[in-house]
């Protein structure tokens, strides 16, 4: 679970992360980034509605994104709002899918931002080690 001030939690934090933002659309999800002041904590949030699949199934997708998030947040922990939405593809997709289009798509907005975001994320976030963790 991400701690309070790393979450979006208003209609408002999301729709203004969402218009924007920039955009960069995977096979499982859509991530959209918008810069916010250098010394706020990066606050994540996650859409994933019925399309991806029953409760069971879009929990299992929210806990992995968070994970994915709460790994990003090692390394970018200031500076962005970022909106995760899910895609119907994610419900099939296993933990190393899920990380790896997240940070691809986190990577391909820092660069689409430019300069107006702190320091530069590295091209792998976390590891393998919580997989274990996150499978069915």
């Amino acid at each position: 679970m991400l701690a309070t001030p790393h979450r979006l939690r208003t209609s408002t934090d999301f729709s203004t992360t969402v218009r924007s933002g920039v955009r960069n659309g995977r096979r499982n999800l859509v991530l959209y980034t918008a810069p916010i002041a250098a010394d706020e904590p990066s606050r994540f949030g996650f859409i994933v509605s019925k399309a991806v699949g029953n409760a069971v199934t879009r929990n299992l997708v929210k806990r992995r994104l968070r994970e994915a998030a709460a790994l990003a947040l090692k390394t970018q922990g200031t500076g962005l709002a970022v909106v995760v939405r899910a895609l119907p593809a994610a419900a099939s997709a296993d933990w190393e899918q899920l990380l790896g289009d997240f940070n691809a798509a986190l990577s391909a907005n820092r660069k689409r931002l430019g300069g107006t975001v702190p320091p530069r994320l590295p091209d792998r976030i976390g590891s393998t080690t919580t997989e274990g963790t996150l499978r069915a």
